[in-house]
């Protein structure tokens, strides 16, 4: 059993230092992905309510698998149920939506890594979740198609095109003179 898991079993139990000790050594996977796969200007709220379903949830944990498969398949969810609650809002008042959006916030993962935050904002947000779960958070490819609830098979493959998208936008810049990645990385409408 990995030290998380056992710190989440400890804090079931009622241990409240084992359960900051888990949030304290989870909590820069789980911004990173919520970084990554949530809305950027929102990510430290989608870690928070993360965190929220999980100590609500943490009396159903069952410790069938690690600790951090189980926090970071949350994670997801999170990012799912807010990307789902996003489109309806905008459906219904795009207005809104549009005035309250300030593309011009930058997350604290964002400060140290701008030139990587552009280029993974520029792939398939399917590819951008397979790429940071493997390659960011460190999960093995069977442990991110748990987390990401899709075949390994389909990890690999997007985990393969992302690196693909990834090496051309890098040598388009390269290509093109520029010091560091900016609107020619983006992708048409993106």
């Amino acid at each position: 059993m990995d030290r998380l898991t056992r710190l989440l079993l400890d804090a079931q139990q009622g241990d409240r230092a084992a359960l900051r000790q888990f949030v304290a050594e989870t909590q820069h996977d789980v911004a990173m992905l919520c970084r990554y796969l949530g809305d950027r200007d929102n990510s430290d709220d989608l870690a928070q309510e993360t965190y929220e379903r999980a100590i609500a949830s943490l009396h159903r944990y069952r410790a069938d698998g690690p600790a951090k498969h189980w926090l970071l398949t949350i994670a997801r969810r999170t990012c799912a149920d807010a990307a789902r609650k996003r489109a309806r809002r905008r459906r219904l008042d795009q207005q809104v939506v549009d005035a309250a959006r300030d593309d011009t916030v930058v997350s604290p993962i964002d400060a140290f890594r701008p030139e990587l935050t552009e280029l993974l904002d520029s792939l398939d947000p399917d590819r951008r979740a397979a790429f940071v779960v493997t390659q960011l958070n460190g999960l093995r490819y069977d442990e991110a198609a748990e987390v990401l609830d899709v075949p390994i098979g389909t990890i690999r493959s997007r985990v393969s095109r992302a690196r693909e998208q990834l090496v051309e936008l890098i040598e388009a810049a390269e290509d093109t003179g520029a010091q560091e990645p900016d609107d020619r990385l983006r992708r048409p409408g993106g």
